[in-house]
């Protein structure tokens, strides 16, 4: 099967306007109580994946009565919900994915998080994603960002270097350059205009533009 868009729902609870623009026909697969969130948002679930151990009973029940898919792990397993249902959803090879999760919670969750929509498995699809008010890019090639002038974005480096980076259309451009895993460099950019181009000759960038809350379309 392939698709144009799949969207993951995480758990946490569902940011107000934010299934506003969502694609249309988007394949919908669930992560555990990401069940609970993406019903509260209004979104048909297609698939549903996880130990299940955090979803309410009765998302649960709606979910399945509804005609989605349930895929059930045991509760000793090697990977997060979260993971799972992004294995689902790049094996359906869309185009793009984008997660809908929370900042909020678990300080380890969040990390895992974030390193995941990096990891490499996931490198044939385009991946975004909305953690709340935080709108986050995975970068591999180039990419184009966009948000308000003097709105700050930054750019982080994950699974090793991201060499080559190149940006145009922030206060303070990168040009050609290398930003080695862990540092700081690219933390607190800031628009210039209403967009702005990242591009990355090897490696993967996480580029994180944190919000207030907002009605844009994803």
């Amino acid at each position: 099967m392939e698709l144009e868009t799949v969207v993951v729902v995480a758990g946490g609870h569902p940011s107000p306007g934010r299934a506003a623009g969502l694609p249309e026909r988007a394949y919908v697969i669930a992560a555990d109580s990401g069940i609970d969130r993406a019903l509260a948002l209004g979104l048909r679930i297609d698939r549903a994946v996880g130990d299940f151990d955090s979803v309410s009973t009765e998302g649960l029940a709606a979910a399945e009565a509804a005609g989605a898919v349930i895929e059930r792990h045991p509760a000793a397993k090697d990977a997060t919900d979260l993971e799972l249902a992004l294995d689902a959803a790049i094996a359906l090879e869309p185009t793009r994915i984008l997660v809908l999760g929370s900042a909020g919670g678990r300080l380890d969750h969040l990390l895992g998080s974030i390193l995941l929509l990096g990891d490499p498995r996931y490198a044939g699809a385009t991946v975004d994603a909305y953690l709340d008010h935080n709108r986050v890019w995975v970068i591999r090639g180039e990419r184009t960002l966009t948000g308000t002038p003097g709105e700050t974005v930054s750019l982080i480096p994950v699974h090793g270097p991201a060499e080559g980076v190149t940006t145009g259309g922030l206060d303070y451009p990168l040009r050609d350059e290398t930003l080695p895993a862990g540092t700081s460099r690219g933390v607190s950019n800031v628009f210039a205009g209403i967009q702005a181009v990242v591009s990355v000759a090897r490696g993967c960038l996480i580029a994180v533009h944190p919000g207030p809350e907002r009605e844009e379309s994803v």
